[in-house]
């Protein structure tokens, strides 16, 4: 009987998004511009953090096809250290003026396993800003081969900070239809795990995003 609701419950939700999507489409009339700065008047020095752009895959001829693969406005790849010691890690943030035409924030839930990256962990969790605000991201384990990694990632813009992907795709259909809005981006924060200290690297991430967060209005408009 459990299982019989969890699908039904399923296919509500997956009809709803589909026919949001479908609507979404039809009402396409055309959606402002809102301003905003682009990513390379992001500051290179973080708190403690200095950083440096880096190319998005570990061959950098295929980070054009990967660009447009993704169809991003605006994005950004970077890699933030404290010290020789202590691991990096690499940021990216990719931004949608709209996503009305298709263009949509890709989930790493679907292009991690498809770069060779298998989750080991998933979970969520909740980051005290310093301003006491706490927002929800995604928090994964990823392993590939003997090399493991922390991840946090989450969906930002039109005033919300979103873990789950499916209340994602709801509030954008919302605003869209609301505010005439759908511009949004996903920021992804990577470090390795040493050893298998998890809580290090959990740390480390923590300590960068609350960090960063501060920053991100002026680049992913509310």
């Amino acid at each position: 009987m459990g299982s019989w609701r969890m699908t039904v419950r399923l296919c509500i939700v997956a009809a709803t998004l589909l026919g949001g999507t479908v609507l979404l489409h039809a009402m396409s009339h055309g959606e402002p511009v809102v301003a905003r700065e682009s990513f390379s008047s992001l500051p290179y020095s973080i708190g403690d953090w200095s950083g440096r752009q880096i190319p998005m895959t570990a061959n950098p001829t295929d980070d054009a096809r990967i660009v447009q693969a993704l169809s991003v406005t605006d994005y950004t790849s970077r890699e933030y250290t404290t010290g020789l010691s202590i691991p990096p890690v690499d940021l990216y943030i990719g931004y949608y003026a709209s996503q009305r035409t298709g263009d949509t924030i890709h989930s790493p839930k679907n292009c991690l396993p498809g770069a060779g990256w298998e989750p080991t962990h998933v979970g969520d969790a909740t980051i005290t800003l310093l301003n006491g605000k706490k927002i929800v991201v995604n928090d994964y384990v990823i392993a590939q081969g003997l090399n493991k990694e922390q991840v946090f990632y989450w969906y930002q813009g039109r005033g919300r900070v979103i873990a789950s992907e499916y209340w994602g795709k709801f509030w954008m259909i919302d605003d869209a239809i609301t505010k005439n809005r759908t511009d949004g981006a996903l920021v992804r924060v990577i470090t390795p795990i040493l050893g298998n200290d998890t809580a290090q690297a959990r740390a480390r991430l923590v300590n960068f995003t609350r960090q960063l967060f501060p920053l991100l209005g002026k680049y992913i408009p509310n």
